[in-house]
């Protein structure tokens, strides 16, 4: 068992919390935080998901949903419905940010010429929309918000914006006089990591195809890692349930344009192999930052 304390350590213990994870696209939350989400809806808490856009410009890698994929609007309406019966198999309540639909949308991975879009979100000003998710937040009243590392977890623009706006906003309740929520960042302890590829290396089959036709591979121990996989030190708080794993992983079935799942691992349009471990960990945020600093930089 880690040491590390849960979530809800310091927390109110007589009433339910009230959790909010905060990500960029349809699918992240599922990934990111989809065991501690479950987790905390199977121990009866009030549990909600922001997302910040509706993922236009996805991959896709289900062969007969192939014609969505550059057609930001048709795929962004095929994505909700699959972020709505993903939220349903949570068991939590969802959200756009801004409202009934997002005033952003996907800018695209890294280099991407959708980043240029008008409405990206990687392009937002940030204290704009730090300010509208502030506003959702001032009525969620939440003891707990989840979002992303600095470096959203592997450098996605939209990933790292979220961080950036999420921070801005809690910092903006508090601000205004709101009893700020505990803001938690998503990391990966590197022994996790290390861990985690070692198991994907016994149990991932040889010559496993993806929907598209792609083969799932295993990273090797020396291949490199993502920069949200972090020093163990770095890590404050984990979450280590098994038992949610259930309700993760059928979330998960309902993102078939971005997930392949498989026995206790998936891939994404990469074919890398992932593990669903049945844990997730986190560091609170700012408090956190100069130790990242420290240990390995942090983006401004």
């Amino acid at each position: 068992m880690d040491p590390r304390p849960d979530l809800r350590d310091g927390m109110p213990a007589d009433r339910p919390l009230r959790v909010v994870a905060v990500h960029a696209h349809p699918d992240d939350e599922t990934l990111a935080t989809g065991l501690t989400l479950a987790h905390h809806v199977e121990a009866g808490d009030e549990v909600h998901v922001v997302t910040c856009t509706l993922g236009e410009e996805g991959e896709v890698i289900t062969p007969e949903l192939a014609h969505l994929e550059g057609r930001g609007e048709d795929l962004a309406e095929h994505r909700r419905g699959e972020l709505d019966r993903a939220m349903r198999a949570l068991g939590v309540r969802h959200h756009l940010l801004g409202g009934g639909r997002p005033r952003w949308r996907d800018s695209g991975m890294a280099g991407s010429a959708a980043v240029q879009h008008p409405r990206a979100f990687a392009g937002a000003d940030p204290e704009e929309a730090a300010a509208v998710l502030a506003q959702q937040l001032t009525a969620l009243a939440p003891d707990l918000v989840l979002t992303y590392d600095p470096w959203g977890g592997y450098g996605h623009p939209d990933h790292v914006q979220t961080h950036r706006v999420t921070a801005r906003a809690v910092e903006l309740l508090g601000a205004q006089g709101a009893v700020a929520p505990r803001l938690m960042v998503v990391l990966v302890p590197a022994s996790w990591a290390r861990e985690d590829r070692a198991w994907l290396a016994g149990h991932v089959p040889e010559g496993v195809r993806s929907p598209a036709g792609g083969v799932a591979r295993v990273l090797s121990p020396d291949d490199p890692y993502p920069p949200g996989v972090v020093d163990d030190a770095a890590v404050t708080h984990t979450v280590m349930d098994t038992g949610a794993l259930p309700r993760q992983r059928a979330a998960l079935r309902e993102h078939p344009t971005q997930v392949t799942l498989h026995d206790g691992w998936y891939t994404l349009s990469n074919d890398i192999a992932a593990r669903l471990p049945g844990r997730e960990a986190y560091a609170v945020w700012p408090d956190a930052r100069d130790r990242l600093a420290e240990l390995q930089g942090v983006p401004s």
